[in-house]
């Protein structure tokens, strides 16, 4: 098998970078509720071009509900979301996506009637172009070659992920970790601008953290893609992060180096629980 040099792959050769240091994502004062639950509370961050940033919390701070509100799922009450300078805060989740956003699911969102290649494929969509009615039924001329060039990067997806075993299953049929891995390539086919991962590694057993781990370090160091982490496992954490912002009950309480936010007395009473702790829940 030839040893493939993946940063010459023709992923991401048309993807727009921009020759000043703004953040390719801002959220600003970000304000969610559900009846009288506030569920996010004035939470604010930006996302720097080429860092993976994780959102660390107990369950129930708010972590899906602000990636919700980034991909388009959850309309805040208030705020602002811009994306590569952009206001998104209103957009529909298939323009955002269609902006170059990808996404994995804590909840696996994948067409389990598929098979990997063909979810893979439908990643590809937001990409694709209507070629005409007469090309696109008989699969000829600009319309064949576009289908081969899409495949192609899909192909490289497939062994980037080490994923030739799947590549024709049905995904319904497959184990929970592989189906992780198809979400992950799923988000990569966007070829995307920001990656938003939500509970990559949850539900996975020690070998498959690793893996997925290792797959999300590849790609980050392949392309540099800004990665968007929520994720319960402290260590897959303290070791993908460059800073992490910790919240509790939908605020933020820490931001920081991997380093600063593990010793924020903040941080450990939200975990640990303490008096103080114990008393904000109540009241």
């Amino acid at each position: 098998m030839p040893i493939i040099d993946w940063k010459k792959v023709p992923l991401f050769q048309n993807r727009e970078v921009a020759k000043d240091d703004s953040p390719v994502l801002k959220v600003e004062d970000l304000y969610l509720r559900f009846g009288g639950l506030e569920a996010v509370k004035g939470f604010s961050f930006e996302l720097k071009r080429g860092e993976i940033l994780a959102i660390i919390g107990p369950n129930g701070a708010g972590k899906t509900c602000i990636l919700n509100c980034i991909s388009g799922f959850y309309k805040p009450q208030g705020g602002k979301i811009q994306f590569k300078g952009v206001d998104i805060t209103r957009k529909p989740s298939a323009h955002i996506c269609s902006l170059g956003m990808g996404r994995t699911f804590q909840n696996i969102a994948l067409y389990t009637g598929l098979t990997a290649l063909e979810n893979l494929m439908a990643g590809r969509h937001p990409l694709m172009k209507d070629e005409g009615v007469i090309s696109g039924a008989l699969y000829f001329g600009k319309a064949h070659r576009i289908e081969i060039e899409h495949r192609e990067v899909v192909e490289y997806i497939i062994d980037l992920l080490e994923m030739e075993e799947i590549r024709d299953k049905v995904v319904g049929s497959l184990p929970y970790g592989q189906r992780k891995k198809v979400e992950l390539g799923r988000a990569l086919a966007l070829e995307p601008d920001v990656i938003l991962l939500d509970e990559p590694t949850a539900g996975m057993n020690l070998d498959e953290k690793d893996d997925i781990a290792r797959y999300i370090v590849d790609v980050h160091e392949l392309w540099g893609i800004p990665m968007l982490l929520v994720e319960h496992d402290m260590g897959v954490v303290m070791d993908l992060s460059d800073r992490i912002i910790a919240m509790d009950w939908g605020e933020k309480i820490a931001e920081g180096t991997p380093d600063e936010v593990k010793v924020n007395p903040k941080v450990i009473s939200a975990y640990l629980g303490s008096a103080e702790a114990a008393e904000r829940r109540i009241t």
